[in-house]
């Protein structure tokens, strides 16, 4: 018997990569999967294609599983709102939502469109809202529930040329950590994973430099959206739940807990502050707590195991 038998999940993005991954993972261990994906390319063009969804929903049934596929997109409530309902009517209910739909605009801040920005914060953010917002009184009814969102290194850590992308993607994992804490008396559940894969999204990367070429290296050889998936699913099953309102990643058969913000510092003064002092006394004495600007290739500096 799989760790999900007997639930019900949607997943999104689900026609290619972590998502793909998990539609198909989340069959094989039993559960009846709305695969959703908007069958559109990496930066949210040509939308609109049963495909992608439909072509691993077939994979799901043809290996005796049971799965139907939806084409709409999260940045659309409404769609959200029919696509829980086409779960409900076919399959009984929802149980659990793995979330890891996405779209890439990268580009410098400074010559950042706002057409760009928008399509990102769009469909990551607006997207995890929807998909949360449009099953968490269900979810709160039937005291059940669990959410797999997703964030990035990127927000957690930073990385050049992904403003939006970062925006939204700490957005995320602070809409996911407020889910948790509002409902963990209904038994409903949400955590975030932070993904290293190889999908089209990393494929994406410019290679500009020796670094940059290994980095995809890395990524191509030892990161697998499978890899991503097995945690997706574990945290979408009743056995995972104590586990609520964290931030992980998965790295190759490595995985993270990360830690959340919280105090490192403090500087006290009796008679009060003024930018002078701060900028004499408190800053530098808080400067060997600065966080550096490093991206996330300086933190994962190490080759995956």
């Amino acid at each position: 018997m799989g760790v999900l038998e007997g639930k019900v999940v949607i997943v999104t993005g689900g026609g290619n990569g972590i998502g793909k991954e998990c539609a198909l993972l989340a069959g094989r261990e039993g559960a009846a999967v709305l695969v959703n994906d908007l069958g559109g390319g990496l930066k949210g063009e040509d939308a609109g294609s049963a495909g992608p969804a439909e072509q691993v929903a077939a994979e799901i049934r043809a290996a005796g599983g049971r799965a139907i596929s939806n084409s709409d997109s999260v940045s659309d409530y409404d769609a959200v709102v029919a696509m829980v309902e086409q779960a409900k009517n076919e399959f009984g209910g929802v149980h659990a939502v793995i979330n890891p739909a996405g779209i890439l605009r990268d580009g410098m801040f400074h010559k950042m469109s706002p057409e760009d920005w928008k399509a990102v914060i769009d469909v990551h953010l607006h997207g995890a809202f929807n998909v949360t917002r449009a099953t968490i009184e269900l979810f709160r009814a039937q005291q059940e529930g669990a959410y797999v969102l997703f964030t990035s290194t990127s927000a957690l850590i930073g990385n050049i040329g992904q403003a939006n992308y970062a925006a939204a993607k700490l957005g995320v994992a602070g809409l996911s950590h407020i889910v948790a804490m509002e409902n963990a008396a209904k038994n409903v559940r949400s955590n975030v994973i932070a993904p290293f894969a190889w999908t089209r999204m990393i494929a994406s990367i410019p290679v500009t430099d020796e670094a940059s070429a290994k980095r995809v290296e890395r990524f191509q050889k030892h990161m697998r959206a499978d890899q991503v998936a097995q945690l997706a699913v574990a945290l979408a099953a009743d056995g995972a739940k104590e586990t609520s309102g964290q931030i992980f990643a998965v790295r190759g058969n490595e995985v993270f807990l990360f830690n959340q913000p919280r105090p490192v510092r403090t500087m006290a003064k009796l008679e009060g502050w003024d930018p002078s002092s701060l900028i004499s006394h408190a800053l530098p004495a808080m400067k060997s707590n600065y966080t550096d600007l490093g991206a996330s290739a300086s933190v994962f500096d190490w080759d995956p195991v």
